[in-house]
């Protein structure tokens, strides 16, 4: 018979979670940039991609939900996103490319970018039990 945590049985799966690519390149960006955050893009100018900041250079909206975070770093998405999107983990990795133009993954030949897998019914439950 197996012994189940119950406290892990009970955790909330995690809404946004990374790569080992995008977390390298998070730590990479740290070396210059110590304190940053995510900003999952609803679409204008740059797409959909995550998007990475100096903490201080970009505000958080009053409507905008915190996810989680990824190697201590803070991700965030608006509301009306999140409602559209709320049903899903967020995986954040990396590909070959340019970065969106104020992103600082930019210049770097490689970008963020959001996969998704949509939570199981219990995971769900969970989340909003």
């Amino acid at each position: 018979m197996a012994i189940v945590d119950a406290k892990a049985a009970d955790a909330k799966p995690a809404r946004v979670t990374a790569t080992a690519a995008a977390r390298d390149l998070i730590r990479e960006i740290r070396t210059e940039y110590p304190d940053i955050l995510f900003h999952q893009s609803g679409g204008c100018c740059d797409g959909s991609s995550p998007m990475c900041y100096p903490a201080d250079d970009f505000k958080v909206g009053s409507r905008d939900v915190r996810l989680g975070e990824v190697e201590g770093v803070p991700v965030y998405i608006s509301g009306p996103q999140f409602e559209a999107w709320r049903h899903t983990q967020l995986i954040l990795d990396v590909v070959p490319g340019r970065g969106g133009m104020f992103s600082l993954d930019n210049g770097r030949e490689r970008r963020f970018l959001t996969r998704s897998r949509v939570f199981s019914e219990d995971e769900l439950g969970a989340l909003e039990g």
